[in-house]
């Protein structure tokens, strides 16, 4: 364990988007998170679980020496933790520190400050890495799963005409049921479960323009006056890549 006493992230005030679940980042978590390794384990650990250094070393291609130190930085500031029921002599796991976090909002920091650089780093790494597995599955995911999973795993776009107040309904529904399944399954997989990766992205095109007309009542139902396009991509029955 590290002589500096790890920081308790459970302490730190949640975002607007999910009160009393998430936890943002201070100043100093967040600048120990910006670093494309730091991320990339901080990835690892939150979608594969408990790992040693030399374990994500070989993952990640990097040296144990390397992953060490970087996980004893990313411990300080409460980010991973030491598993201390794995393990046995000096072979030490670490894993994810409990808990849901978030980046503080780019637009509360001065631009050019080292917070908001901070942000952006870490935001193009999640991308980056959120990129990365979608690929690995179009690419890999017929050779390595049975029909059982690409039967099942879909990757959706649909368009909508909403409001912001249409789209904050939206968003919120979509969380009811990812808790639904965060607490059901995340600290108790059942037999046969494989690591899942959700990715939620829901944003006003920037080349788009307002429709026209007078603004829907608010009381009206979120799906009112909103038009749909739907296209779905299920791997199974069509591109087998993901």
């Amino acid at each position: 364990m590290s002589t500096d006493q790890p920081r308790d992230l459970s302490t730190e005030p949640s975002s607007s988007r999910h009160p009393g679940i998430d936890h943002i980042l201070p100043s100093s978590s967040l600048k120990s998170l910006a670093h494309p390794l730091r991320v990339r384990i901080y990835d690892e650990l939150s979608s594969y679980g408990p790992m040693t250094a030399s374990g994500l070393g070989e993952r990640l291609d990097e040296s144990s020496g390397s992953t060490s130190y970087h996980l004893r930085q990313l411990e300080r500031a409460g980010l991973v933790r030491e598993d201390t029921t794995r393990g046995k002599g000096r072979e030490r796991w670490w894993e994810r520190t409990p808990g849901s976090i978030a980046i503080p909002d780019a637009r509360s920091l001065p631009a050019g400050s080292a917070e908001r650089l901070a942000v952006k780093l870490v935001e193009d790494e999640w991308f980056r890495s959120r990129e990365q597995n979608f690929r690995e599955f179009v690419l890999e995911g017929d050779q390595v799963l049975g029909d059982d999973w690409l039967d099942v795993a879909t990757s959706d776009t649909i368009n909508l005409r909403l409001t912001p107040d249409q789209l904050g309904a939206l968003v919120a529904d979509i969380d009811v049921v990812l808790k639904r399944y965060i607490d059901a399954h995340k600290r108790t997989p059942s037999p046969g479960s494989r690591p899942v990766q959700i990715h939620i992205n829901a944003f006003p095109l920037m080349r788009g323009e307002p429709t026209a007309g007078t603004t829907a009542p608010a009381t009206a139902d979120p799906g009112t006056a909103a038009t749909a396009e739907t296209a779905t991509t299920e791997s199974a029955d069509t591109t087998k890549e993901r």
